[in-house]
């Protein structure tokens, strides 16, 4: 299995590797939360037994409801009206207007006619056409009031009964009309009262006993279009009101939980139109939220490509994190998922049991901090998805906020882990984050709570902080184990000084163990400065020279008695000693089961180099030198941490030996070593610049002088 999947890694490139195992997590992630969003739906007709009791699912806005009681409070608006108080000047102006030409007619008609003085009225003795010559002159001198008036309607009957009454007659029934139309416009007359009060008006003139009886169909013709509305309506505030009145209608609301139907009650049409507007029912279930669940898990896939595609890593520690990634984020969720199958069973909010550190300590601590602080944003917008419940949000953002402080607290408080007690410190911050903030999230929805309650909640919230801690020490091992991966954990453990290995280091070779600490304080210093992984650097340096425990006399450093058994050997034999100890050392550690990583450095971290010494005492003991004999089999540094191991220790050797060190002495002799390593191209396989080089010499001499520093000479005592 594990050839047929190196194979596959091998034919195709990482980023279509990328591509597969993030549409594959999607993929998972979306049929693990379809339900969530789907929601639940029922086959049901109108007017059939409903088969449970059914409870709205969600919180929406029944908007046909809200309109009609809109429309309602609307309807029951009274209409504004404002009230014209120079209507009535008008209209009785214009009824003198109408009997002031009705008199200068009649006036000239008497001049024309060279009438007595004493006469107050026209011959009745007039010849027809003298009859119609006057009415039409009269009708001719109203035209410009009755052509603006629709109602002022003379007869021709109209017309000559006013010029054949006496001017008395007329003069009383003008004063009459003005006085009850006066009366009747300085009250409110609306469109709809005009005819009650024309007719009003018609009765009092034929009531009344003063008018001539011959004048009265003529006054009332003028009375009933002298009355016109006086109370008019206010259009603009009339519809202010019925704004007002349809915002004062709060909108009807379907509550999530809300029974809609109790088992056994018939389905009418407005528990069918609930439902419909639901999205409850199967016919009508609505793929609005399936579409927003996809863009979701796109966006989120699209995060984690950027992430990975722009990883500086090599191909084989992306693919490893990538796929603990994914692991770890799907893990998470299906975690949430059982959760959620307990949230109806309870009246508590079980979501705040969730250990909200647990995906952020397992990426922290397998990958880096930058990939643990997105997994936390996704994880807690997926946990605001599955938890979603209550009054229409599309995320549950307590959970979300929840999971995203406890996640972010354990990030800022594993900076610094140097031993297992450090993660539990973590898990108590994470525990005290997590009650702070369900303290805030209980005062701020402003309920009640029991007793009980409230120890639910606090006792949830340092569980999640210990599961966080506990399930992360316990999953640690199998994802180390299989993605052969080494984690700050795994460090922590191979730099205790009761590993077997170290303990064998110690007691069977003082001197090395002595130089690989030396060495290791330096590389890692270096490793920090180039932004390379320096506690790896520190743990390697542990372990770089283990093989040398197999002929410890062989080393100088281990030397004690002055003897030394090369002076006894062959230069040639001499080296295939020292060479060996890399390969005896890697062999050793296999056997111990130690990371690759520190397998590595052990065969690394003298490259290809040659024994100098022993070819010039091959060569000074005339013998034929073939200088691969004397060089280490390799390979090469191939990464930042084994390059600088190479150096450091290299150095840490040069300066030990050296007589009177100062800082000038020092500086001089690291940058040759470098330069040397340079020149024979012990760096080409690891991507080790110049620049990181130059800060590498600068740390080392700096760290050499604080180690090697000049001390006070103290006067002797006399």
């Amino acid at each position: 299995m594990n050839m047929h999947y190196n194979r596959f890694l091998d034919i195709i490139n990482f980023r279509t590797f990328l591509v597969i195992v993030l549409f594959v997590t999607g993929l998972l992630q979306f049929f693990l939360m379809f339900e969530n969003v789907r929601g639940v739906t029922y086959d049901i007709e109108t007017f059939e037994l409903a088969p449970e009791t059914i409870r709205s699912a969600k919180t929406v806005e029944d908007t046909y409801k809200t309109e009609k009681e809109r429309d309602e409070a609307e309807s029951t608006v009274e209409p504004v009206y404002y009230f014209n108080d120079e209507t009535a000047d008008h209209r009785i102006e214009l009824v003198t207007s109408i009997f002031e030409i009705i008199f200068d007619v009649r006036s000239t008609i008497d001049s024309k006619t060279d009438l007595s003085l004493e006469t107050d009225g026209i011959s009745s003795g007039s010849t027809e056409p003298e009859r119609d010559e006057q009415i039409n002159e009269l009708r001719e001198k109203l035209s410009e009031i009755t052509e603006s008036q629709s109602q002022l309607l003379f007869t021709d009957e109209h017309l000559w009964t006013i010029l054949s009454s006496s001017k008395a007659d007329l003069q009383t029934a003008s004063t009459i009309i003005q006085s009850s139309i006066k009366a009747k416009l300085e009250e409110p007359i609306r469109k709809e009262q005009l005819n009650t009060v024309k007719n009003a008006i018609e009765n009092e003139i034929r009531q009344s006993s003063r008018i001539e009886s011959s004048l009265v169909n003529a006054v009332i013709v003028i009375a009933r279009a002298a009355i016109v509305e006086t109370e008019f309506l206010d259009q603009e505030k009339t519809e202010e009101l019925k704004k007002q009145a349809r915002n004062s209608v709060e909108p009807t609301r379907i509550l999530q939980g809300q029974i809609i139907v109790q088992e056994g009650e018939l389905v009418d049409r407005e528990v069918y139109r609930q439902l419909e507007l639901l999205g409850m029912l199967d016919n009508n279930s609505s793929l609005n939220p399936i579409l927003g669940l996809i863009i979701l898990i796109i966006i989120q896939m699209a995060f984690l490509y950027i992430l990975f595609d722009r990883s500086k890593k090599e191909i084989t520690q992306k693919r490893n994190a990538l796929l603990v990634t994914s692991i770890v984020y799907s893990l998470s969720i299906i975690i949430m998922e059982l959760m959620s199958l307990l949230v109806n069973e309870f009246d508590v909010t079980v979501a705040f049991l969730y250990p909200t550190a647990l995906a952020t300590m397992l990426v922290r601590l397998l990958c880096d901090d930058r990939t643990a602080s997105l997994v936390t944003l996704l994880i807690a917008t997926a946990a605001g998805v599955i938890f979603q419940e209550g009054y229409a949000a599309v995320l549950q953002m307590d959970i979300a906020l929840y999971i995203m402080f406890g996640g972010f607290a354990s990030i800022f408080f594993m900076r610094s882990i140097e031993k297992r007690s450090d993660l539990l410190k973590a898990c108590g911050v994470v525990a005290i984050i997590n009650v702070a903030f369900i303290a805030f999230y209980l005062l701020m929805i402003q309920t009640e709570y029991g007793l009980m309650e409230l120890l639910f909640y606090g006792i949830a919230a340092l569980v999640s902080g210990i599961l966080s801690g506990a399930l992360t020490m316990g999953l640690l091992p199998f994802f180390e184990s299989a993605f052969g991966l080494l984690s700050t954990m795994r460090l922590i453990e191979l730099s205790n000084p009761n590993h077997p290995l170290f303990k064998k280091l110690l007691t069977e070779t003082p001197g090395t163990y002595h130089h690989s600490i030396m060495v290791a304080n330096l590389a890692e210093a270096a490793c920090e400065a180039i932004d390379a992984d320096g506690f790896l650097a520190r743990v390697g340096c542990y372990y770089h020279d283990i093989g040398k425990t197999k002929r410890p006399a062989f080393f100088i450093e281990n030397q004690m008695s002055g003897i030394n058994p090369h002076d006894s050997l062959p230069p040639e034999r001499s080296a295939e000693i020292i060479i060996a100890h890399t390969t005896d050392g890697a062999e050793l550690l296999r056997k111990y089961k130690m990371p690759k990583e520190i397998i590595d450095i052990a065969l690394q971290h003298h490259g290809t180099s040659t024994l100098k010494y022993f070819v010039h005492k091959a060569k000074a003991e005339g013998k034929e030198v073939n200088e691969e004999q004397y060089s280490y089999s390799g390979p090469k540094p191939q990464t930042k941490e084994a390059a600088v191991i190479s150096i450091a220790d290299s150095v840490e050797a040069a300066v030990r030996s050296m007589k009177n060190p100062n800082s000038d002495k020092v500086r001089d002799l690291v940058h040759s070593i470098i330069q040397s390593k340079v020149q024979e191209h012990q760096f080409d396989e690891c991507d080790v610049s110049i620049k990181e080089l130059k800060i590498i010499e600068q740390v080392l001499c700096e760290t050499l002088n604080g180690i090697f520093h000049s001390r006070i000479e103290y006067p002797k005592e006399s």
